[in-house]
């Protein structure tokens, strides 16, 4: 039987049988779990899978995965050498940010981006909370209004689609809707963004558990203990626990310029074919960076990115 992996505890997965709807409760084949499987969880949300009913009620194995169209994928955090599949053949991402209360980093950004570009995942930044966004009253205060402008200026530069909403507001909520319909939509980002507070706004049915700012560190905490696919009217919205940091995953030194587009642009006039875009003469990435035309937060991102790999490397041993 084939169906889709709906929920994910670590420790089973929930199928959803194609032909009859039915849930099966499903654990992995051994064999299959370590057959040259370098993840955290073999199988992700969203996958599809062939399932062999068991002699339990409602109970499933799990003998093999149908090939992948993409996925989101982060370096494991405590297994430096694995990775964590987030979600697998999604139509599109939605990365939840917010430029306060909490702060997501451009750095987060800009490597969640990165591995979605080198995945095939499409993207669309969902900056929640602009209500909290306040113009400066006075020069001693941070004008959040101002920064949140320039963020997204900077990345509807680049090419990626923003919106702007606020859940608990009901600003954007009816136009976001409207982008989910008939589509697998992944839901991401740090704790604290208003994932769950999002997926509420967007379909009160689903009643996702949901919780507050932490005052003292002005960070989420963690609602979403496990990745879980709910069916709504027209499609599919993932739910997944918020991501502390990203780090990325099997990526060549040389490749990681391309997953940065406008990196990728301006290498194309670099003297030499295998260029770092740190030190070497000619290098137009390097030029490009020194007029603005690429910006030093996405640079120092790349930059950032190297240094990942370098690291990898002198851990293995290289």
């Amino acid at each position: 039987m084939h169906g889709l992996v709906i929920r994910n505890t670590g420790y089973s997965y929930t199928v959803k049988i194609d032909d009859t709807n039915e849930i099966l409760e499903c654990k992995v084949k051994g064999k299959f779990r370590i057959a040259g499987i370098r993840t955290t969880n073999p199988v992700a949300i969203g996958d599809r899978v062939v399932v062999i009913p068991q002699n339990e009620e409602n109970a499933g194995l799990i003998t093999s995965i149908d090939d992948r169209k993409n996925y989101i994928i982060r370096k494991s955090t405590n297994l430096s050498k694995q990775s964590h599949i987030i979600a697998a053949n999604v139509d599109m991402c939605f990365l939840i940010v917010t430029v306060t209360h909490p702060e997501t980093s451009l750095t987060f950004i800009d490597r969640f981006l990165a591995s979605a570009e080198a995945y095939s995942v499409p993207v669309t930044l969902v900056f929640n909370k602009v209500d909290l966004a306040t113009k400066a009253e006075n020069d001693n205060e941070i004008d959040w209004a101002e920064y949140l402008d320039n963020v997204i200026n900077l990345y509807e530069t680049i090419g990626y689609q923003c919106r702007r909403i606020s859940a608990k507001q009901g600003i954007g909520i009816e136009e976001l809707r409207k982008e989910l319909e008939g589509k697998i939509v992944c839901l991401s980002g740090n704790s604290g963004v208003g994932k769950s507070t999002l997926i509420n706004a967007l379909y009160p049915n689903l009643d996702i558990k949901t919780n507050e700012i932490s005052d003292a560190y002005n960070t989420g905490k963690h609602t979403t203990t496990f990745s879980e696919m709910y069916e709504t009217d027209k499609g599919y919205i993932i739910d997944t626990p918020g991501i502390k940091g990203f780090g990325t995953f099997d990526m060549k030194k040389e490749e990681i310029g391309h997953y940065f587009r406008e990196i990728f642009h301006f290498s194309q006039d670099c003297r030499f074919n295998n260029c770092t875009h740190t030190h070497e003469p000619h290098c137009a990435v390097l030029e490009a960076v020194e007029r603005h035309d690429i910006s030093e937060s996405r640079y120092n991102s790349y930059l950032s990115m190297l240094d990942d790999e370098n690291e990898d490397k002198y851990r293995q041993g290289y």
